[in-house]
């Protein structure tokens, strides 16, 4: 039994104080327990999410075309919060696109759907790209965006939600055109920063770009899984450099007794350019997909930032009079 003064003592001690005397305490009393044994308590992980003022609207335009965000999930890697509100500042910015953003996307009917003039998806109903069940939205909501699109209406699918659809949607596949299929060989490639190959200089979308440009902090998605029946344009490719799956660069995430020089031989669509930017038909509506734009960060450069902004429009309207980043112009201009 503690003494009056020893008491007195401990009454005194901050709640961090406690702790560390606790810890002495029991360092003096019991043997010392080997380092294996020791479990160090992991927290719950909780996905970035970047801090960014949240822009006023704009004043409301008749001529500025009006964009749904529809959102609410993603894997765990992706700030999903932080590169919605950071496609809104950027969308509002042009002064051309109005923006509302939806979290939940089993409450969209036709009828909401049909307010806008694009609907633009920023959705990933699974926690890690691997999982077997998916978060659907329900018969009503999924069937509303078919017939959005197939009645006329604009699609942008970006980024994460190219990962949907496999492999029980695929109607979901066929609108995208190209999805990931990662059971099936679809894969992510090492580098967090990769050039950017625009092949079509054609389209209203990547008229007047650069040949190349830049895009950091990024996924590039390789071997993905293309629909027989889609009507894609490819407008942009990234190539998927076998050397830069040594350990040297790739690092852990990238075992090497996965990607011996044997097995990377043996992978599609290896040492070759990939999709990153296209286009689908589908029925009278206009789909833009894009597999770039990992994070908020990624949006800031010229090339990614005119390729979503640009898309944006074309889906919504058919044409482009958003300008060009100055980093993303052909240097002929």
């Amino acid at each position: 039994m503690l003494d009056s003064a020893f008491q007195r003592l401990v009454n005194k001690l901050t709640d961090h104080q406690h702790t560390f005397f606790f810890i002495l305490l029991c360092s003096c009393v019991f043997p010392v327990i080997g380092a294996e044994s020791v479990v160090i308590p992991v927290p719950d992980y909780r996905p970035p999410e970047t801090v960014q003022r949240v822009v006023v609207p704009a004043v409301p335009s008749d001529t500025a075309s009006r964009v749904l965000i529809v959102t609410g999930e993603s894997s765990y890697e992706h700030d999903w919060t932080g590169v919605n509100t950071r496609l809104r500042s950027l969308m509002l910015e042009t002064g051309m696109l109005d923006v509302r953003v939806i979290e939940d996307p089993r409450v969209l009917t036709l009828a909401m759907l049909n307010r806008y003039d694009a609907v633009f998806v920023n959705y990933l109903g699974r926690w890690n790209y691997t999982d077997a069940q998916e978060a659907r939205w329900g018969s009503v909501a999924e069937q509303a965006l078919f017939d959005y699109a197939k009645n006329g209406g604009g699609v942008v699918l970006y980024h994460a939600s190219l990962n949907m659809g496999s492999p029980g949607w695929p109607e979901f596949e066929q609108l995208a055109g190209g999805t990931m299929r990662p059971h099936q060989g679809s894969r992510r490639s090492p580098p967090d920063a990769f050039l950017v190959n625009i092949t079509d200089h054609e389209h209203p979308v990547t008229q007047d770009m650069r040949d190349y440009v830049w895009t950091m902090n990024d996924d590039m998605y390789t071997n993905m899984y293309w629909h027989p029946n889609a009507k894609i344009r490819v407008l942009a490719t990234a190539y998927d450099d076998p050397a830069l799956y040594s350990q040297t660069i790739a690092g852990p995430k990238y075992p090497a007794h996965l990607y011996t020089p044997e097995k990377l031989a043996a992978m599609q669509a290896m040492a070759a350019d990939n999709p990153q930017v296209w286009t689908v038909e589908y029925g009278k509506g206009r789909v833009f997909c894009i597999a770039l734009g990992h994070g908020p960060d990624t949006l800031l450069h010229d090339g990614v930032k005119s390729l979503i902004l640009r898309g944006t429009q074309w889906a919504a309207t058919g044409s482009v009079t958003i300008p060009l980043g100055a980093k993303a112009r052909a240097f002929n201009q």
